[in-house]
């Protein structure tokens, strides 16, 4: 049983090892020597299991994926406040301020794939939206909230949030993402979502800066 496992675990050291050097190097400087340093791998065990650097991204960006829909869901399920207001805000400060979601992030940084950012706004407009729609119309029935049209206006909160405001897609510094995060909370109050604050704001460019 325990052979069977190997070939399993082998494939996420590459992956992690890969991510951790892609963060602090960017993946034009990272050699697949230097996955081979850290994961003490011959290249005929990395190649075992990826042809290319190019396969290893992927593999990153999959499970960047992978681990963002697996945590909002956790997160999703064991959040509760004082109303549906409450509980929103506090899944958005844990989602915004997870460390290794950020981490990932800073991994592919470089190299964004056209089709990984339009797979990804599938997801969250297929996955994501309906979830943060049931709890704005919890919202909207506890009085906490004021928007209507809650299943648009979650669409539009989160593409606004995860692409348009996300300073890894677009290499915005500090200062223009933080515009961006301050006048999507202007926005978003207007439309009567008002659950971005200012302590909010700052976790979340902290997390982007470290």
């Amino acid at each position: 049983m325990g052979r069977s496992k190997q070939p399993e675990q082998t494939l996420e050291s590459i992956i992690d090892a890969s991510a951790e050097l892609f963060s602090k190097k960017g993946y034009e400087q990272t050699s697949i020597q230097d996955i081979l340093d850290i994961t003490k791998l011959s290249k005929g065990g990395l190649y075992h299991h990826f042809k290319s650097k190019d396969e290893i991204l992927e593999a990153v960006m999959q499970k960047r994926v992978e681990y963002v829909n697996d945590r909002f869901l956790t997160i999703i399920e064991n959040t509760k406040g004082k109303n549906a207001k409450e509980t929103l805000k506090k899944i958005l400060y844990q989602l915004g301020t997870d460390v290794e979601t950020h981490s990932l992030d800073k991994a592919i940084t470089t190299q964004i794939d056209p089709h990984f950012v339009v797979s990804g706004l599938q997801s969250c407009m297929k996955q994501d939206a309906p979830i943060v729609c049931k709890l704005i119309e919890e919202g909207i029935k506890d009085g906490s909230l004021q928007t209507t049209q809650p299943a648009l206006c979650s669409e539009v909160f989160l593409i606004l949030l995860n692409y348009w405001a996300n300073p890894i897609l677009f290499g915005r510094n500090y200062s223009d993402t933080e515009k961006r995060l301050n006048y999507l909370q202007f926005v978003m109050c207007q439309l009567g979502l008002d659950v971005i604050d200012d302590n909010l704001i700052t976790a979340i460019l902290k997390a982007y800066a470290e």
